[in-house]
């Protein structure tokens, strides 16, 4: 993440709110360098979905999906686990009717894998 974590999280909730969704930091980290998660929900169809940062195989930052699931419980089982591991990790959650994540970076779903 180029910027402070703390200063990218709020554009990105920013950005969530003028387009008429809801968002909230549900685990603050560090302010300069945690990673984050975001969880985006789909209000209308009660399904959510994980984006995390990671390297691509060019070396470029984008997002990705660490896990999918129809389960919620298995998305919040991996936060947990991810916040066992990291003591300094963002989690932010947007509820939105089109189950937008309001990322502007790329996103690369196809790195998703079942949960383990």
């Amino acid at each position: 993440m180029l910027l402070n974590s703390d200063l990218w999280v709020s554009a990105l909730i920013r950005r969530a709110e003028i387009g008429g969704a809801f968002a909230t930091v549900v685990k603050k980290g560090d302010d300069r360098a945690g990673s984050v998660i975001v969880k985006a929900y789909d209000t209308s169809t009660r399904t959510a979905r994980l984006f995390t940062e990671a390297f691509g195989p060019d070396g470029d930052r984008l997002w990705i999906q660490p896990v999918v699931s129809d389960s919620e419980s298995d998305l919040d089982a991996y936060i947990a686990r991810q916040r066992g591991y990291d003591p300094d990790l963002w989690v932010v959650e947007i509820e939105d009717r089109q189950g937008r994540h309001f990322i502007t970076e790329k996103v690369d779903a196809g790195q998703a894998r079942p949960p383990a």
